[in-house]
C-alpha cells in the first residue's frame, strides 16, 4: 500500500488514525498507542460482527500491532499503515506492546528486542497514550 496524504495537522491525523471505527463487518479500537519520532505505534483490537473478518468468527476479537509512518509534504500530512505481519522495517515499537498482541512475525519481534537492547530508552523520545 502507498501513502495517503490529507490536508490536516499532524495532531489531527494522529487523532483520526487512533479513533474507534465501527463498520457493518466489525469494530476497530486502538487500545494503546505511542508516537516515536514520526512512527505511530498502535495496538488495535478488532472485533468481528460477521464471520470472516480477519479470519474471526462473529464476536471474536484479535489484537494487532500497527506501524503508521507519518510524513509531511507541503501543508499536508501523509501516512502509510503497516502491520506486524508485514515485517515493517522499523523496530522502535514499545516492548510492552508485544505482550498485548499475539505474535505475527517472530523475526520482526526479535529485531524489536535487539533495537531496545542496543538503544534502550535513549533510542528516541516517546509519547504514549492509553485508551
Amino acid at each position: 500500500m502507498g501513502w495517503t496524504y490529507v490536508r490536516t495537522s499532524r495532531d489531527q491525523l494522529i487523532r483520526e488514525l487512533t479513533a474507534t471505527e465501527e463498520t457493518d463487518q466489525g469494530h476497530r479500537e486502538v487500545i494503546e498507542h505511542a508516537l516515536i519520532d514520526d512512527v505511530l505505534w498502535s495496538v488495535v483490537r478488532i472485533t468481528a460482527k460477521q464471520a470472516g473478518l480477519r479470519g474471526l468468527a462473529a464476536g471474536e476479537s484479535v489484537c494487532i500491532i500497527y506501524c503508521d509512518l507519518l510524513e509531511a509534504s507541503g501543508n499536508e500530512w501523509g501516512y502509510k499503515s503497516l502491520v506486524e505481519a508485514e515485517h515493517p522495517y522499523y523496530y522502535s515499537c514499545p516492548l510492552r506492546f508485544l505482550a498485548m498482541a499475539p505474535e505475527q512475525c517472530a523475526t520482526w519481534r526479535a529485531r524489536v528486542h535487539s533495537y531496545h537492547a542496543r538503544f534502550g530508552a535513549a533510542g528516541s523520545a516517546e509519547e504514549s497514550t492509553t485508551r
